[in-house]
């Protein structure tokens, strides 16, 4: 994780507002303004009265902030009274009182907040079960914003589950005299409805098809706004629009049409290039170039560049969507060749590589089988590391065909908080000359999720083996054999930095032909998008393939995770339980679950 770039971001972000500061500290305002006090609330939030009346109130991170320092515009005076009333009726306070006293250098509000509405009676009339999402409960405060949540609530279910034709009627009955008020939810579902016909417009170089393979909302397909979102997704995906906009708003006897409207990407050119720091190969420094929309047809072109200390790669890249189509099933090409240099704990591996693929992707499925050819070369490094056995240094020329099955069913792929993964890979290593072995190495892994209030518990288990089925032959490179640590692993240790387990805090720099590792996580929020985390990681690595009997290497650890658009930022301390010496620092973006 380029955790250095981020902290130069942070930096520069820091300065640019310390620069603001100080400028509209010399500056003379240019809205004329006067302090203001406002006293007497005790049932609301503080800062929600004042972002109420237009002034921004100090968060708990302004700690340097005086109450006494607060500022109103002046031109927002005449409305300050009509706001706190619209305000406090939404709070339930209906009979709330405000006594304005404007002075030549100060506004002064005092409030009587007086007696609540509170929720009398519920009723509920409706063919669907609502009573989950219906929250109310005799007693609570009246909030008209959590009304109007509900509402808002039981239309996305219906939009969610098909029904497009329901029938919605709420009512509250508030009676200021008894301060009650009594709600009312009808509810009549309707039909299900279906999609319609799909029609694109918009395109100049892509064909009509290739978009029509990204739609989940299919015609017949029962209406769903989830999958109205998933094919937008699976649109911007192909990187090639600048904007993609889904129209479901016609309805046609409960079925509706699905009208498609995207605007191609005016420079399909991306070049990026910058420094970093990965907590596995130290200070780095990277580049990319993508060409999308290349020669047309969504297809894209991508040449990407990684250097620092421990590893060197220059990797090319092409994709084709839909080069035919099975069945039915509309299948992507790919194809990948390169070259990479990178250094493990005793050895080095340097390998030139291509390989080609084809892929079937379908919501949370995904379907990837494909053949490689790799040429790599293990020599000895000379890092003060034990060597491995002298047969393991040699040159070999792989070819294996692969399969790479997923079923995602996580309710987010940044931030789950239910679902569950499920995916696995296997590749058969076939011989290339009289030396090369025969071999199957697969990989197993499920991920489960379940979130309670604001705790989210997460399971992570992975099992793997590689079989070498011609003993007599010289065997596969060690590089190729099954490692623990880093941030998908074990996070006591570096990645890549655990061999063979020897004893619950020893390990050999030779690679495993069986690996388990099962990890738990604790989330937790302890201010806004800031969350706590607590975690354990447990590990074998043997040296005997379908041996899952050997000692365990377990960690334990804390971190903190900040929720950021394109996932958490997570910091790790993992700790060896036997011995806490052991231990390691990991970045990410993203969650490892």
């Amino acid at each position: 994780m380029a955790i250095l770039k981020y902290m130069l971001l942070l930096l520069s972000l820091l300065s640019l507002l310390s620069a603001e500061e100080s400028a509209a500290k010399t500056a003379a305002p240019l809205i004329p303004e006067k302090a203001i006090s406002i006293s007497g609330i005790e049932a609301v939030e503080t800062a929600d009265v004042y972002d109420a009346v237009g002034v921004d109130y100090p968060s708990f991170f302004q700690f340097w902030k005086d109450d006494r320092d607060l500022k109103i515009k002046i031109k927002l005076i005449p409305s300050v009274e009509a706001s706190l009333r619209a305000f406090y009726d939404a709070e339930g306070y209906y009979d709330a009182n405000f006594t304005l006293t404007d002075l030549p250098d100060m506004l002064k509000i005092r409030i009587s907040e007086g007696e609540p509405v509170l929720v009398g009676d519920i009723n509920i009339s409706s063919n669907e079960d609502i009573s989950e999402i219906v929250l109310f409960e005799k007693g609570e405060i009246f909030k008209a914003k959590k009304f109007i949540e509900i509402k808002s609530r039981i239309i996305e279910k219906m939009l969610q589950e098909g029904y497009c034709s329901y029938r919605l009627d709420t009512k509250a009955y508030v009676d200021l005299e008894k301060h009650t008020a009594d709600v009312v939810y009808e509810l009549d579902k309707g039909g299900v409805c279906t999609f319609g016909k799909v029609t694109v417009k918009g395109l100049e170089t892509i064909d009509e098809q290739i978009v029509k393979s990204r739609v989940r909302a299919a015609e017949g397909k029962r209406f769903s706004t989830e999958l109205v979102q998933e094919t937008s997704t699976a649109i911007y995906r192909l990187q090639s629009f600048d904007s993609v906009l889904i129209g479901v708003d016609r309805k046609f006897y409960n079925v509706v049409p699905v009208d498609i409207q995207v605007k191609e990407m005016a420079d399909p050119y991306h070049i990026e290039a910058g420094a970093g720091y990965d907590t596995y190969v130290g200070p780095r420094i990277h580049a990319n170039f993508v060409k999308h929309n290349f020669l047309g047809n969504a297809q894209q072109l991508r040449i990407r560049t990684l250097w620092s200390s421990l590893e060197q790669l220059a990797i090319v890249d092409f994709y084709k969507p839909v080069l035919f189509t099975l069945y039915g099933y509309d299948i992507d090409l790919g194809i990948t060749t390169g070259y990479s240099d990178l250094e493990f704990d005793g050895f080095r591996e340097t390998k030139t590589f291509g390989k080609t693929f084809l892929k079937y992707e379908s919501g949370d499925f995904r379907l990837i089988t494909g053949f490689t050819l790799e040429a790599i070369e293990i020599s000895e490094l000379d890092d003060g590391v034990e060597l491995l056995p002298s047969y393991a240094y040699d040159n070999f020329l792989l070819a294996y065909p692969y399969v790479d099955v997923r079923l995602d069913r996580r309710d987010s792929k940044l931030n789950p908080k239910f679902g569950y993964y499920l995916s696995a890979y296997s590749e058969i290593g076939l011989p290339t000359d009289s030396e090369s072995s025969l071999y199957m190495k697969t990989v197993l892994e499920a991920r489960g999720i379940y979130t309670v209030s604001d705790l989210t518990m997460a399971v992570v288990g992975k099992i793997g083996a590689i079989d070498i089925l011609d003993e007599s032959a010289h065997g596969i490179p060690e590089s190729k054999k099954f490692f623990g640590g880093g941030a998908y692993s074990n996070r006591a240790y570096g990645y890549r930095e655990l061999g063979v387990v020897v004893s619950p805090t020893k390990d050999l720099i030779n690679g495993a032909l069986s690996m388990a590792n099962v990890s738990f996580e604790l989330d937790y929020p302890i201010m806004g998008d800031l969350y706590g985390a607590v975690f354990t990681d447990n590990t074998i690595l043997t040296d005997q393939s379908y041996n899952y009997t050997g000692d365990i290497i377990s960690s334990a650890g804390v971190g903190i995770r900040y929720i950021t658009p394109v996932g958490p930022f997570k910091l790790d301390v993992g700790f060896n339980t036997h011995d806490p010496s052991i231990y390691g620092i990991s970045f990410q973006i993203g969650q490892s679950f």
